[in-house]
Formats: structure tokens, sequence, C-alpha cells
């Protein structure tokens, strides 16, 4: 429970604690749109897919050669050729009933052309010989070689995609091929509300100045922007530092969204009136702070079945609090799990220490050194608003409750979230 006397927080819980707390309560289920294939990448399937039809819908060669009748090339070889007469030429497209493969007969055929009546297998161009209207076959071949067979990639009545599947672009080729051009896909909608009297927005600071003690509101893009690639549409909404309007806000924004996440006032100082005015709505579910550095200030609300997400007006902060609140949350939501992230180890350069029970994660540099072994370098142990250090830097080290740090020479395992440096490709 933390300490509600404004003098910092006296115990939080730890993140996966947290989120199997607030779990249970989640009965929600995202905004669902019906799109063209064409818009369907990048989102998150609302429904199971299955297939109506066979892919390939006939049984297709599989290489260039001929179509045969595999019983008349048993015992061939290059010095007892079968000789089958050549009927004519198949390519992809082509009505197979156009030849009838019989005995001692063959007909060309091109990949991915139709096998024709009569033919069980293909002979590739490599195993025979052409002698003007006759095929020599120097290899034989058993039934069904070389055919791609009916229903090989999707057999009907084949659940495809499950609800929850991120949408990749090959994925689109395997819907198509199903005839399959539309899809149902979830399209969460969130409202977004920035807390705190001393931000300024962008076009504004860039076209008045940025008046003394304001700072701009960087949050506002990294959190719309994260937002959006989960394929959610956000509703932005600036607030003043004012708990009756931030509560009255919230229960609208509740009522028409599928999540609500806020930033600012969520710590326990004298003006965090968020916390305040998230509790005043008597939430299902309600939890103030996280043992997480940076970030402890993020919190998670859940009423009516929909989440509330109170989120550090910091920038480093409020991102940490996005992927350990947020994302896990949503993908619940729509029924989908986390994409892998690529990962790379290497050797720390320097110490870094954290705190016991706390998950810490600290922005480092991975590159490789001049003598080809991969190092990794903190660049920022504290510092929640240290938002440069994720340009600078390319991965995440994320330090377990259960460790109190790394020792220098340690290896250690790294997050990536841009491509490793190289420092001899950098000499000039």
């Amino acid at each position: 429970m933390e300490d509600v006397t404004g003098r910092g927080f006296k115990e939080v819980k730890g993140v996966d604690q947290v989120l199997n707390e607030a779990l249970r309560f989640i009965r929600h289920e995202p905004n669902v749109v019906e799109v063209n294939l064409e818009n369907a990448v990048g989102r998150y399937l609302a429904e199971d897919v299955y297939s109506s039809v066979n892919v390939p819908p006939f049984n297709r060669s599989a290489v260039d050669g001929y179509a045969v009748r595999s019983i008349d090339t048993f015992g061939s070889s290059p010095t007892n050729p079968a000789i089958l007469r050549v009927k004519g030429y198949l390519q992809v497209g082509d009505d197979p009933g156009r030849y009838i493969v019989g005995q001692g007969e063959a007909v060309e055929i091109a990949t991915g052309a139709p096998l024709p009546p009569g033919a069980d297998a293909v002979v590739m161009y490599e195993n025979t010989g052409r002698r003007g209207d006759y095929v020599e076959v120097y290899r034989p071949v058993a039934p069904m070689d070389n055919v791609s067979r009916v229903g090989e990639d999707v057999t009907a009545g084949e659940l495809v995609f499950k609800r929850g599947t991120l949408i990749k672009p090959w994925d689109l080729g395997v819907l198509a091929s199903m005839g399959i051009i539309k899809v149902k896909v979830y399209e969460p909608r969130a409202a977004l509300l920035v807390t705190g009297n001393e931000l300024v927005e962008v076009e504004d600071a860039a076209k008045n100045g940025l008046p003394p003690g304001k700072v701009i509101n960087s949050t506002r893009f990294i959190l719309t922007s994260m937002l959006k690639e989960m394929g959610c549409t956000v509703d932005y909404l600036k607030l003043p530092d004012d708990e009756q309007t931030i509560r009255d806000v919230v229960i609208k924004m509740l009522n028409s969204h599928d999540a609500v996440i806020t930033t600012g006032g969520a710590s326990v100082g004298k003006i965090d009136y968020t916390i305040k005015a998230v509790r005043e709505l008597n939430p299902d579910y309600i939890n103030h702070g996280l043992a997480i550095r940076p970030g402890k200030p993020n919190s998670i609300a859940v009423k009516d079945g929909k989440p509330i997400f109170m989120l550090s007006g910091f920038p480093v902060a409020s991102l940490t609090g996005f992927e350990v609140l947020v994302r896990p949350i949503l993908l619940h939501m729509m029924g989908a799990v986390d994409e892998p992230r690529p990962r790379i180890k290497g050797t720390l350069t320097r110490r870094v220490a954290t705190p016991i029970n706390t998950r810490s994660f600290v922005r480092v540099r991975v590159y490789v050194g001049e003598d080809g072994k991969m190092y990794v370098e903190p660049l920022a142990l504290t510092g929640s608003g240290v938002l440069t250090t994720l340009v600078k830097g390319n991965g995440i080290l994320v330090v377990p409750e259960n460790r109190e740090g790394y020792d220098e020479g340690d290896e250690v395992e790294v997050e990536l979230i841009r491509p490793v440096f190289n420092e001899q490709a950098n000499k000039p």
C-alpha cells in the first residue's frame, strides 16, 4: 500500500502481480472494424479465420517439365529411357481438360500449371531429353512426385488465423488465396489525457517561443504513436491540473472509449490530482505505483471492465509504463501476445547498480569494439525524463527484481531498439 501523506511511496507492488490482479477485472472487448486487405497489415484480427476453399484448388505442377503417368516411367534410365509422345503444352491458367494423358503419353507443363487428367506425376526437364514430338525420360518418378497437391497450403474448413493474430504482409497473400477480401480487426479507441500546467504544445512553442519555467509536451507524441502502432485510434486532450476537471473528463472518455491513458499527476505530491480524481470514481480495481525504475508512479485502475492507465508525466517513465502496463493489457483485450523482439548479448563496460525488488530498465549503447567483441555501455542509470538516451542508445537492459544490478565485465542480454553500432566502421 502506498503512503498517501504526500511524503512518498511506502510500498509498491511488482509488475507481474499488478498485471495479474488487474486482468481479473478486464471484461471489455475493444472496438471492431472491417477493413480491406490493403488496410489490414499491422492490425490484430478480431475473429478466427477459416478457409472455405482448398489452396491450391487443384493438383498443380511444382516444376517445369512433363506431366506423365508414373507407371510409364518405371525402370527408365539414361541407357534405357522411357519414350513418351508429347501431346501439347500447359501453362499457368490453362484449362487442364485440354489434354488427357493416356498410356505412353506426356504433356509439357509449366510450374504452377494444373495437372492434366490421367497424369499423376511430373518429370523435371533436367531428367528428360526432347526428340521432336517425343520426350525421353531418364529417371522414374513415383505417383505425385513434383506435384503440389490440392489443399497442400490450406484445406477447406481449416482454422488458418486465430483471433488476436497480428497481420503481416505475407498473411495478406494467404488471405487473398482463400478468396477473402475483408477481415475484421480491432481498432481500440483510446483517450489520451495529458495533464500539467507546465506543459506547452510544440506548435505554440515554435510560434511564440517557450516561456520561462515551461516544458514542451513531448510525451504526447511518444504515447500517441505507440498506441497507433497497436492499431488504436487516439483522441487527445490537454487538461489543467484540476481534480474535478480530470475526474469529469475521465468519466466522459471512459464511456466512449475502450481505454483511457493519462499522463502526469500520478505520484504522491500535493498537486498529483489524477490519482485522486480516479479514486473518486470508485473503480473496481486500482493500484498506485509500481516496483519499476524509471516509472514508479505508473498506476492502473479498472472501471466497468475498462482500464484507466495513469502514467508518469516524464517521457522515459511514461514509455516504461506503457511497455509494462498499457501494451500487455491492450494485447490481452485483443486476444493477442506481444511480438518477440531482437536480443543480443554483450559485455558490460561498467557496473550497473539497481535497487533490489525493483525491475529496472537501463538505457544502453551496444557496439562492436575494436577487438570485434560486443559491448554494452550504460547511458543513464537515473533520470526518467532523459529522453535523448533512447536516441543516443540502441538498447534496453532489463535488470530483474531479484538482482542488485550487474558488475563491469558481466555478460548481459539486451533488448535492441536500434541497430548495433560498429566502432571500427565509424573511424575515419
